[in-house]
């Protein structure tokens, strides 16, 4: 019987991995967290995997490690929902003090992670470990920096806070986020929405051990849109645009019917009046653009779209899905 079965810790750390293709890394993420813990005194570690329909054998992987280690908990998922959905299905499923949430590819080192703990200590409700140097491609790094920008503006994150993949929660915080049901989750917007009670620790970033970034321009510009789940700035900017954009008609017009009534005899340009028209049908389809894509996302909602569906489990007793 393990320490963490006997309840000799004071503190569980429930971590939390999205998996997709990580055959060839999981099990290696997995023990080393493990051999970390046994350094950090008065903590120890469960993990919940969810394997978000995978092409290769991660659900086999994370069913052989579930069978070494009574503390691996594993979720197999009907179809790929995407990251922040497998972290929403593991948070339903995560019983600790703490939550961890960590990547599958060695990029978030489990070396780091006393600390994210250290700093937790400190009385924060979320922390996030943040890379001085980061290892990443240049369309990896680029969404990063518009992940910054457009959170701060779009989420109301603290101008002070950098996020990351690599963050840990209070169960307080984790007790809120599973209350969102949407199939569309961002799981940074919920925290923000939850606490602003957050800190940063500097941690260092690895390499990818295997393969390449799973996110494609497709997926990185639909998690963006999954901001405005979160905030109606989008409509205000809109709205705003509209505004300006009929002040400027009218004045215009305004000017043109002035210089015709100063000068009878000029011609007014065929091609001025197509560039103002494409200027404004332009905005005029860009709002109604933002509009329809909220009230996409309000069908997809009211239509009980899942926010997950799962498959099976491994030393886990099945929930019924969100949706």
């Amino acid at each position: 019987m393990t320490a963490w079965e006997t309840g000799m810790f004071e503190m569980l750390v429930s971590i939390v991995i999205p998996c997709y293709n990580s055959e060839a890394t999981i099990r290696k993420v997995v023990e080393m967290v493990m051999e970390e813990f046994r350094k950090i005194e008065k903590y120890d570690c469960e993990f919940v995997l969810v394997n978000d329909c995978s092409k290769d054998k991660t659900f086999e992987e994370i069913r052989s490690l579930a069978k070494d280690y009574p503390e691996v908990h594993g979720i197999n998922l009907m179809r790929n929902f995407g990251q922040h959905n497998a972290l929403m299905a593991a948070m339903n499923y995560a019983k600790g003090d703490y939550v961890l949430g960590m990547d599958d590819d060695m990029q978030t080192h489990p070396s780091q992670i006393h600390k994210l703990i250290g700093k937790m200590e400190e009385g924060y409700d979320l922390v996030y470990g943040c890379y001085p140097k980061k290892k990443n491609s240049f369309l990896k790094n680029f969404s990063s920096k518009l992940n910054e920008v457009s959170s701060r503006i779009l989420l109301n994150r603290p101008k002070e806070i950098v996020s990351s993949n690599f963050w840990m929660i209070t169960r307080a915080v984790r007790d809120e986020v599973i209350k969102y049901t949407s199939y569309n989750p961002y799981v940074d917007g919920i925290f923000y929405r939850t606490t602003h009670n957050i800190g940063n620790v500097e941690v260092e970033h690895f390499k990818r051990e295997v393969g390449t970034s799973n996110y494609t321009l497709k997926k990185l510009i639909r998690l963006w849109l999954a901001y405005w789940n979160y905030s109606v700035i989008p409509l205000r900017i809109s709205s705003v645009l509209g505004g300006v954009s009929a002040c400027g008609g009218f004045l215009a017009a305004l000017v043109i019917i002035i210089h015709k009534i100063l000068n009878p005899d000029i011609t007014v340009g065929w091609s001025s009046t197509i560039c103002i028209m494409v200027v404004f049908f332009g905005l005029v389809l860009m709002v109604l653009g933002i509009i329809g894509e909220y009230l996409g996302k309000m069908i997809l909602s009211l239509n009980n779209t899942p926010q997950y569906i799962i498959r099976e489990t491994v030393n886990l007793k099945k929930k019924e899905d969100k949706g």
